[in-house]
């Protein structure tokens, strides 16, 4: 019997519709190009007025996809990863448009400094004063890349939209299906920063909330300079390699982008052994990887080691581990005295943190696999497939923990001696050598051992190459703030993608960045303060076992899609419930 969708008929009608989008965006491409800087400001701020207004129906449909009760404090998640996520991005562009709109220094009120290897770097976080109040004590800073002088920064901010007449084509966003931010954020990129018309592919979790995103979009649909589609990978290809679709972006897996690149099978891997791509045009792509948490011994409180460890439970478990940015090997130092206290301390969090489905597909095999290779792995309680793997050996070139992002609730853990920069040291090395890709690595110290290290602590975090670093706080927050890039660190050839290449978001369209350093407090509030730590902060919305994320996120992006200092109560009193 003949497979339809492998039909003559159906290749034809496919090709058919190809050809239609990719004709009626030929045709907004003029629309695009003769919109002056004003008239897209205007576009963008409608846009954030219908997300506050569909940010409910957005969320209930994302906890509809992800099976979770609506009555979980783990909503707060979907809040802050969803509708939070946009509604602080568009302002964020909306200003440096109007800064370049008025011939105006784009890093006006951004301070500049010098990091690592006389590297320029931007301060974007805290920007504003409701960012010291609401984010107290957490920073966030763009590097980039080596030789570029702060003058380049400054003259190149803005990117295309400094002559937003020339236009760069159409391109394909091929959609994320576990974070349900990261389609519009990167549709919104590649119309401001590259300046392209686009076509967002859905993928197909996601497809339930097409209604919402088509609400939200509406006025750069009526342009017709986004179009939104749904349907099979088939689509998709056809339009990746259109002649007339100029550039792809994707968030996906590797596998994913190399079938695209170099095309699936063993025809595919001929091709990319020798070095002739499929596709014939630019691609960027975030793509995961195994991200480090990088613990330097201290000497930690029992209160220390249980907020630590319900820290490094939340960049597992946020989403349940289904997240490109996942925390997925931790890295303890063997001589640590309180190396099995902390481990301990990581058991009962990830056991206590609430229960959630294993809600995105193919989670029971990779779990199975993981645990299948490894003897040692154990349940730890709170779902089925919540799994610890103790023991990994960092000197093994074999170890698939090491080299496969489990996208699932499975954590590593892997010893090295010594303390101090010694350790750290060869914790860098580690991550930089032994584990697969580049998205993300975070590092969790004490003040004192921060003091003790030094300058040796900014060294070694400019060894890391990794695209976002976290320090005592989770990279996941580089995600979330909307000045700041995210993406692989640079460098990865077409035949060894690893994290992807390129970044999204970067409100401030900055050009040849290199990476974000975020950091954040040790210790939050009421405890910080206690420590002398400047810092009011309580725990983080974002942490899996916060009793009041629900809340605390709704009333977040309440507050970023209008703010007022009426609302601050409010979100103070929710955060510090949690």
């Amino acid at each position: 019997m003949t497979n339809d969708t492998n039909s003559p008929e159906h290749e034809s009608a496919v090709q058919a519709e190809a050809d239609r989008i990719v004709t009626r965006l030929d045709a907004a491409e003029q629309t695009w190009a003769a919109l002056p800087l004003s008239e897209r400001i205007e576009l963008l701020e409608r846009l954030g007025r219908l997300t506050e207004e569909h940010a409910q129906q957005w969320v209930e449909e994302a906890c509809r996809i992800k099976q979770l009760p609506a009555d979980s404090p783990l909503v707060g998640e979907e809040w802050i990863s969803g509708p939070w996520a946009v509604l602080t991005f568009v302002p964020a562009l909306a200003e440096t448009l109007r800064r370049l709109d008025a011939g105006k220094d784009v890093l006006s009120g951004f301070h500049t400094r010098t990091v690592g290897e006389d590297q320029v770097a931007v301060d974007v976080l805290p920007h504003n004063l409701y960012d010291r109040l609401l984010l107290n004590g957490y920073t966030a800073t763009v590097w980039m890349e080596r030789g570029v002088t702060e003058a380049d920064v400054r003259r190149e901010a803005g990117l295309t939209q400094r002559d937003p007449a020339a236009t760069r084509g159409s391109t394909l966003v091929l959609g994320a299906g576990n974070i349900f931010s990261i389609a519009p954020l990167d549709v919104l990129y590649m119309l401001y920063a590259e300046n392209r018309v686009a076509v967002l592919k859905l993928n197909p979790i996601a497809e339930a909330l097409e209604p919402v995103l088509r609400a939200i979009f509406a006025p750069f649909l009526e342009l017709g300079v986004v179009e939104i589609i749904t349907g099979g990978v088939e689509i998709g290809a056809r339009l990746a390699h259109h002649p007339g679709i100029s550039a792809v972006h994707m968030t996906g897996s590797e596998r994913t982008h190399d079938a695209i690149v170099w095309g699936p099978g063993a025809e595919g891997e001929e091709r990319k052994q020798a070095g002739t791509p499929l596709l014939d045009k630019p691609i960027s792509s975030e793509l995961g990887g195994v991200a480090p948490v990088i613990i330097v011994p201290g000497k930690w409180s029992e209160a220390d080691l249980e907020h630590q460890a319900q820290h490094v439970a939340t960049m597992r478990l946020h989403n349940s581990g289904f997240n490109c940015i996942a925390g997925q090997v931790v890295v303890l130092s063997s001589e640590w005295e309180q190396k099995d206290d902390f481990l301990a301390a990581l058991r009962r969090a990830l056991s206590a943190a609430p229960h959630r489905p294993p809600w995105y597909p193919g989670c029971a095999d990779r779990v199975s696999a993981a645990r299948g290779l490894h003897p040692s792995s154990e349940a730890v309680g709170g779902t089925p497939e919540r799994t610890l793997i103790p023991g990994l050996d960092l000197t093994d070139a074999t170890e698939s923990a090491f080299q496969e992002e489990y996208f699932g609730p499975v954590l590593g853990v892997a010893e090295l001696p010594g303390h101090g920069e010694h350790f750290l040291r060869s914790a860098v090395d580690a991550a930089n050598e032994r584990l697969h890709g580049t998205l993300g690595a975070n590092v969790i110290l004490d003040p004192a051992t921060m003091k003790y290290l030094g300058t040796a602590l900014e060294e070694q975090i400019a060894r890391l190459r990794y695209g976002t670093i976290g320090v005592n706080a989770w990279t996941g927050l580089g995600y979330l703030t909307a000045h700041a890039t995210w993406g692989a660190f640079p460098g990865h050839p077409l035949d060894d993608i690893q994290s992807g290449r390129g970044v999204v978001h970067n409100a401030l369209l900055l050009a040849r960045t290199e990476r974000t350093v975020v950091r954040g407090p040790f210790r939050t509030s009421p405890r910080s303060v206690m420590h002398g730590e400047l810092t009011i902060s309580p725990k983080p919305p974002w942490f899996v076992n916060n009793r009041t994320a629900a809340g605390t996120g709704r009333l977040l992006s309440e507050f970023a899609a209008s703010p007022s200092v009426a609302k601050l109560p409010g979100i103070f009193v929710s955060a510090l419930r949690g």
